[in-house]
């Protein structure tokens, strides 16, 4: 086998109705499969898949198919590169507590799927970083595929390299103090969007919880009570 067979595969967008087969016979279909793999979507590894997806059918990129290893985790047609965080105060497991929020910002070596070779620079890729909040507190009425319960903090990734160079992690209350585009969903677009193209806005001092929320599309500065609960 020579390595030109050994390139990316081409992967089509599967309808779910695909069948499963064994012998000649179906089994199964596709979409039973997903059913059985993918419904605890409060578990982080589903959860993260869920959010990229959110922010891809905010962007219009959700078209194709997800690239599991990639720079990063979003490219749109305005050749914005952009990475997608998740967290929730909860998970599908029995907890004592909520989640603590935090986020994962490390710089990372990049990985090339077309060539199959890792860079060996160690930074940020994106141009904006888009942090997914499943905020909700209630287990009884948890349901990820409910907007209503999600928040989202945009953020342009230069901010990270200048004040979090080289930091790991992010708690949700530093988060706030970087002065993120926090909106719901409708305004997902708008606020990656202002990020994106370098739109500047209002900057709290140091130690304030300043969020800036999108009104009308409009950058609109307000200040939030941080909750001691974040991340996990």
């Amino acid at each position: 086998m020579s390595t030109a067979d050994l390139g990316p595969l081409v992967i089509t967008r599967h309808s779910g109705g695909e069948p499963i087969r064994a012998n000649g016979e179906t089994v199964g279909r596709l979409g039973e499969f997903w059913s059985w793999a993918c419904s605890d979507l409060a578990n982080n590894t589903m959860r993260g898949v869920l959010a990229e997806y959110l922010v891809a059918t905010a962007l219009d990129t959700a078209a194709g198919t997800r690239t599991e290893w990639d720079t990063v985790d979003i490219r749109t047609s305005e050749e914005w590169h952009v990475e997608v965080k998740s967290a929730a105060y909860l998970q599908s497991w029995a907890q004592s507590q909520l989640s603590e929020i935090s986020f994962s910002i490390a710089p990372a070596a990049g990985w090339d799927t077309q060539t199959g070779t890792t860079s060996a620079e160690v930074l940020r890729r994106s141009d904006v970083y888009v942090f997914c909040l499943l905020h909700h507190q209630d287990k009884q009425t948890l349901d990820p595929l409910d907007l209503d319960q999600w928040t989202f903090y945009v953020l342009p990734t230069r901010v990270l390299d200048e004040r979090c160079a080289s930091q790991k992690t992010v708690r949700l209350s530093s988060l706030e103090r970087l002065s993120p585009l926090k909106t719901d969903f409708t305004g997902l677009q708008k606020a990656v969007a202002t990020c994106a193209e370098g739109s500047r806005y209002p900057q709290g001092p140091v130690g304030s919880a300043r969020a800036v929320s999108l009104v009308d599309g409009l950058p609109q500065v307000r200040v939030d009570k941080v909750r001691a609960t974040g991340d996990h």
